[in-house]
């Protein structure tokens, strides 16, 4: 039994280094083999946003320019992609509407060693929907924001218990 448990975590071990690799993908289904490379908005403010996650939030872009409608951004291993919505809609065959409804399905969460600081260092920069606040039945401390397309942005910090 102890085999077992070692070779599992053996096992595991090596998959996650594997893939860190980029050499492995998951198994989703079957025989269908998924790997999720990145996070893309949709947004009909491309410029304006383009400048945010570069000149606010410090994001480097890896692709594309102010004018490209496209690009990605890399942060602390992550990628984000942003997309210009027309275009989108296009490439799916829907019919682009100028207006739509704001109903929040996803946020962007970064943490952060002091919600605190990070909060008074951007204030000047974004509007904050929230100022720092305990979340004690969550263990955190956050702040939230949004971007110029309207995304919901968060940071939080672990509490000390």
């Amino acid at each position: 039994m102890k085999e077992a448990g070692l070779y599992g975590a053996l096992l595991f071990f090596v998959e996650k280094i594997v893939r860190k690799f980029g050499k492995m993908k998951e198994t989703v289904k079957g025989d269908l083999q998924m790997e999720m490379t990145h996070t893309r908005l949709l947004v009909d403010n491309y410029k304006e946003c383009f400048h945010f996650y570069k000149n606010v939030l410090g994001f480097s872009v890896v692709w594309g320019d102010e004018d490209s409608n496209y690009a990605d951004f890399r942060f602390q291993g992550c990628t984000l992609g942003l997309f210009e919505r027309r275009q989108m809609m296009e490439a799916v065959g829907e019919i682009y509407k100028e207006e739509i409804p704001r109903v929040d399905t996803a946020a962007l969460i970064f943490r952060v060693d002091d919600v605190e600081a990070v909060y008074e260092e951007m204030r000047e920069k974004v509007t904050f929907l929230t100022t720092p606040t305990e979340q004690k039945d969550w263990g955190i401390k956050v702040a939230h924001f949004r971007d110029p397309a309207g995304t919901l942005l968060e940071i939080y910090e672990s509490m000390k218990l």
